[in-house]
């Protein structure tokens, strides 16, 4: 008598959790016919911005966050001055060119013209960041740092400068407003609303025109992996460690922007 009980009890309890889970089942049948078929999706929204296609209304960027002194690549801006195999060092004249401009970041990257909806808008956004002591590059023409300056190169060493432009970086989203209507919607984002993955580098502008940022000279000690690598580049600009940042083998002092004389 107590084996049937507990049979009975066992195939109680197995109908019991068939019912249970029947409803969780239906409901993830469910779930997918909720999305829309035909919305615009995400890269849909960044390609008809980008294009300024006719199917919009309008297209505009979302800021939800920035963040100010944002340095941007660590570029060489001028030719490597070499005083390998000497004993001491040496006064070296140094030209120094480099631009800076608003740059715009997503995903997939895409630029928009300042002729369009989508870069008129990168236009408002970037009016409000501007402050009493810099302005910001709010469009995409470029402003440049070009200038010539005399400065030492250590004994048996490469030297050169370095530039890292400071921008501030706002951050949001796509809202793109459709003039027909997708599945009963005009509205779609990209990627999503309240999302932060698209970015918009506006570099800073002192006052007197002069590119905000981080200059400095850079000395290598000559016959090192670090200096070759310099020598055999036939690029102008190339990226390069940050400041202070490039090993024992290499030196940098910074050149305070006062120093740097105005376009």
């Amino acid at each position: 008598m107590t084996r049937t009980g507990r049979s009975r009890s066992h195939r109680s309890k197995k109908k019991r959790i068939t019912l249970a889970l029947a409803p969780v089942a239906a409901v993830a049948v469910a779930v997918p016919l909720m999305n829309p078929a035909g919305a615009a999706t995400p890269s849909e929204v960044t390609a008809d911005c980008s294009a300024d296609s006719d199917k919009l209304e309008n297209c505009e960027f979302v800021d939800v966050q920035f963040k100010r002194n944002n340095l941007g690549p660590n570029q060489r801006v001028s030719a490597v001055t070499d005083n390998c195999g000497s004993t001491s060092a040496a006064s070296k004249t140094f030209n120094v060119s480099t631009s800076v401009t608003r740059t715009i970041q997503l995903e997939d990257g895409f630029t928009a013209a300042a002729d369009t909806k989508l870069g008129n808008s990168f236009f408002e956004i970037g009016v409000k960041f501007s402050t009493s002591e810099i302005d910001i590059t709010r469009d995409d023409k470029t402003t440049t740092l070009q200038f010539s300056r005399t400065d030492t190169v250590q004994p048996d060493s490469v030297g050169f400068f370095m530039w890292s432009a400071k921008r501030t970086d706002v951050s949001g989203y796509l809202k793109a407003t459709y003039k027909e209507a997708q599945d009963g919607g005009t509205v779609f984002f990209a990627p999503s609303e309240g999302a932060t993955s698209v970015h918009v580098f506006y570099p800073q502008i002192l006052k007197n025109g002069t590119p905000d940022g981080r200059l400095w000279l850079r000395n290598v000690k000559c016959g090192t992996p670090e200096a070759s690598g310099l020598r055999n580049s036939t690029r102008a600009l190339r990226s390069e460690p940050g400041f202070g940042e490039a090993g024992e083998n290499v030196t940098d002092v910074e050149i305070p922007l006062s120093e740097i004389p105005a376009p």
